[in-house]
């Protein structure tokens, strides 16, 4: 048994995170969110890796914060500190995969939101609870949700505070993919695996070039793709000969 709120397994060339709190469903503290911090970091100078997956140990993703007081008393380093850390997440240079089972509510939604992908189960359970305790979201909600779905649904699942399974969560593209619940191991690992096979740097580039395209507007983005911002992977040549060779 450890002690560590999250744990860091590295296979292949994905690194898979685990928030380790599962008897009280990985609910987020200032503790785990430091050691989250601390994982991200470190990732994101990590040329061994080339995709991160992040999960919750037992039968939930992310029940969200947790507001029955912190028994550790340990306070977070900052005000924003766990809004800047989902920040954090969400620039990491490799492609992000949250694999969601069980509970993804509210600061595990916000968590999830942070990623680039989201695969969930059709068992699991997403939804934006801060209205039900009165709370307004400071850790992005009300930037990401609407991103996904789209202004009009996201204020649905904030105004109401209704819990969606994973089957929805995919038909409004909240989600990437849903899975059979037994299935969902599986299909991440495919997936990582699809993404390590590719070139790193193209993934790494597409993903800044759609970072730095979002305060551009749409003539601005293409002209910029187009400068080639961030140059050539280095893969490039050995790529191209060695799909020139399977013909």
């Amino acid at each position: 048994m450890t002690d560590s709120l999250v744990l860091r397994a590295d296979i292949e060339g994905v690194a898979t995170l685990t928030l380790n709190r599962p008897e009280k469903l990985n609910s987020l503290t200032p503790a785990l969110f430091m050691e989250l911090r601390d994982h991200i970091d470190d990732l994101s100078t990590d040329p061994s890796i080339g995709c991160v997956v992040l999960t919750g140990a037992g039968r939930a993703f992310c029940a969200g914060n947790d507001l029955g007081g912190i028994a550790d008393g340990v306070k977070a380093p900052s005000k924003n500190y766990q809004a800047e850390t989902i920040d954090a997440l969400e620039q990491l240079p490799q492609p992000t995969i949250a694999k969601v089972r069980g509970h993804c509510y509210t600061g595990g939604l916000e968590l999830a939101l942070g990623c680039d992908l989201i695969i969930a189960s059709e068992s699991a359970r997403l939804g934006d609870t801060h209205g039900q305790w009165g709370l307004v979201a400071v850790w992005g909600m009300t930037v990401r949700l609407p991103e996904r779905v789209g202004v009009a649904k996201a204020k649905e699942l904030m105004f109401t505070a209704r819990r969606i399974d994973g089957i929805e969560a995919a038909t409004i593209g909240l989600i990437n993919q849903v899975t059979a619940d037994d299935d969902l191991d599986r299909v991440v690992d495919e997936m990582a695996g699809q993404i390590v096979a590719n070139s790193w740097d193209t993934s790494h580039f597409d993903k800044a070039i759609i970072a730095d395209q979002r305060a551009m507007t749409r003539n601005e983005a293409l002209d910029y793709e187009r400068t080639s911002p961030y140059g050539r992977p280095r893969d490039m040549a050995e790529r191209m000969a060695a799909n020139v060779k399977k013909r």
